[in-house]
């Protein structure tokens, strides 16, 4: 068996037992349990159990990014992949219950403000996948031209409040509707042209995504 997929495994093992039992209560033997193999056997792949943990949830929210980056992958059109990002990045964990268990027993794993983050690196690849679209989308002109480094982090931060607030608070469904309209103010703004305020205001290119009436519909 190739070394990255017993890696894969041990992981997801470990995911496992720590979503069930949560961090104070797992031990190492109740992992290598959950593998059928013995705990020495198990600590060629950590030092101890803070470090497996560590490791573990560092691999769960890796394989979350990856999952977006594969989303996004499958779209042509920028617009369309900026929408599957954020789509794909807030509902991932509800296909993934481990993960979104151990989030709900340890917020720290996912803070609202970067100073206190553990896993900054991963968050920070995150904020670069999305100014990586916003910079494609600006040099298409599909996009308007923003500040990339303001704006991404406007968009993660918002998008950590929705994660915080519907997976670790447990308000999904107030989530739902907020995230709706996140996204519609994202893309389209929210103060119409002048001379056009006095009738039903079409999306406009007053939000991120510059948009015709005709390519409104589609978004």
């Amino acid at each position: 068996m190739k070394q990255k997929i017993d890696i894969d495994i041990i992981f997801q093992a470990a995911l496992t037992v720590f979503a069930r039992f949560g961090f104070k209560k797992t031990t190492v033997q109740d992992i290598a349990d959950q593998l059928d193999m013995t705990k020495g056997n198990l600590y060629r792949y950590s030092k101890n159990k803070r470090d497996l943990y560590e490791k573990t949830v560092s691999w769960g929210l890796t394989r979350w990014q990856n999952n977006v980056r594969r989303a996004i992958a499958g779209e042509s059109e920028v617009t369309d992949q900026f929408l599957v990002m954020c789509r794909s990045a807030v509902t991932y964990l509800s296909k993934d219950p481990d993960l979104r268990l151990v989030l709900a027993a340890d917020p720290d794993i996912f803070p609202m403000f970067a100073g206190a983050d553990p896993y900054a690196s991963i968050n920070r690849a995150s904020v670069e996948m999305i100014k990586a679209i916003l910079k494609r989308g600006i040099r298409q002109k599909r996009f308007r031209s923003v500040d990339v480094d303001a704006t991404a982090e406007t968009i993660f931060g918002i998008y950590k409040m929705l994660i915080i607030r519907g997976y670790i608070r447990n308000e999904k469904r107030q989530i739902e509707q907020m995230f709706e309209q996140a996204l519609e103010l994202m893309t389209h703004g929210l103060i119409a042209p002048m001379g056009q305020l006095k009738s039903p205001a079409p999306r406009t290119a007053v939000g991120l995504v510059k948009t015709t009436r005709k390519e409104s519909k589609k978004l």
